[in-house]
């Protein structure tokens, strides 16, 4: 099944295109003090190993605007301010070369001080994005609505859209995130059908890597299979590297991006003959450095294991306390149950140095 997606139109966050048919993006934001350079660069770098393609960093006084040049010196993806309530900030910070804005320019200042800021940006060509969430919506829409409905993130975008476009602005990217992931699929469900403008998705607050994951994987699923998104962050209350992670495994389920390993693994019953769930876990840990998509199938019986063995590049039959190994859906030879992670993970470093070389 091929996901058409949406037709928005295309904006550039430095290097990376966004909207337009490009690859839908995936994003993380740092968690550090933008002030200290280090240890932002140090997580920045995590994150590109992980595949990060754009990164956010809050921007909160002007001794962490000072210190965008320099953290973009160190890094090699795009770099997003983060700005709330001082204009200046913002002018600072396209001074310091970032790569994109994500405010909301109704709470910068006068309209005076909004004009500064986007003419700025529209001579540096660097994107806005407005960035609509639940918890900090208008007082004035919430009185109208009652509590922040997605009709009402709606109207708070449009509202800050109005502002950009009167200007004569149009570099724009939209989120309009909230914790509830019913109130945000819906939200980007009309927003998608006024306006084309490329859309970032997330559930924002979404939890804890456990809980989080889930929200995020049922609401950007549901809304990536019905072709909305451009770009994509998973919010999580943990390592930022972790939201990297969720991101392209989401977008890989779906056959909208392949990247690195997927492992194909049995949840076990009384037929299983073999560890499956220490092999699956230890073959993933190792193998998790690796970048080409490859999927490696390990069940723990015949019933199944064949099949998916014979549909996978990399493929374990469990037995008693052994195994049929499967290359390229081809039966190669038994292995023992103590040989297993070792002889997946050389096998699969073999065939990755195969397509590399």
């Amino acid at each position: 099944m091929f996901i058409e997606r949406k037709p928005t139109r295309q904006i550039a966050v430095g290097q990376v295109k966004i909207g337009g048919g490009a690859p839908v993006v995936v994003q993380s934001m740092t968690n550090t003090d933008t002030r200290d350079i280090e240890a932002t660069v140090s997580q920045i770098r995590r994150l590109e190993e992980a595949g990060c393609e754009i990164v956010r960093v809050a921007v909160l006084d002007l001794g962490g605007a000072k210190k965008i040049s320099k953290i973009r010196s160190k890094i090699r993806i795009p770099l997003i301010a983060d700005i709330h309530f001082d204009h200046k900030l913002a002018l600072l910070a396209l001074d310091e070369g970032v790569d994109g804005l994500r405010i909301n320019p109704g709470n910068i200042g006068s309209k005076k001080k909004i004009e500064a800021v986007i003419q700025k940006a529209g001579g540096k060509r660097v994107p806005i994005r407005i960035g609509v969430n639940a918890g900090s919506l208008e007082k004035d829409l919430l009185k109208k609505y009652g509590h922040p409905t997605p009709e009402a993130m709606v109207e708070s975008a449009l509202r800050h859209i109005a502002i950009l476009e009167e200007f004569d602005f149009h570099d724009i990217k939209v989120s309009l995130k909230a914790s509830n992931v019913i109130d945000t699929i819906q939200a980007y469900r009309i927003f998608s059908s006024k306006k084309d403008y490329p859309l970032h998705i997330g559930i924002s607050e979404a939890g804890t890597t456990f809980s989080g994951t889930i929200k995020s994987s049922i609401g950007l699923g549901m809304l990536l299979a019905e072709g909305i998104g451009d770009t994509i962050r998973v919010s999580l209350t943990a390592d930022p590297v972790e939201e990297v992670k969720v991101a392209y495994e989401i977008l890989k389920s779906l056959g909208i991006r392949k990247r690195g390993i997927n492992i194909i693994s049995c949840p076990t019953c009384g037929r299983s003959e073999i560890d499956v769930e220490r092999i699956a876990g230890e073959v993933e840990m190792r193998l998790s450095h690796i970048k080409e998509p490859l999927n490696i199938s390990i069940l723990g019986c015949v019933v199944n294991g064949i099949g998916e063995g014979k549909e996978s590049h990399l493929g374990i039959a469990g037995g008693k306390g052994k195994g049929i190994l499967f290359k390229n859906g081809k039966v190669a030879r038994k292995i023992k149950e103590e040989e297993m992670v070792k002889t997946l993970v050389a096998e699969v470093e073999e065939l990755v140095r195969g397509i590399t070389s």
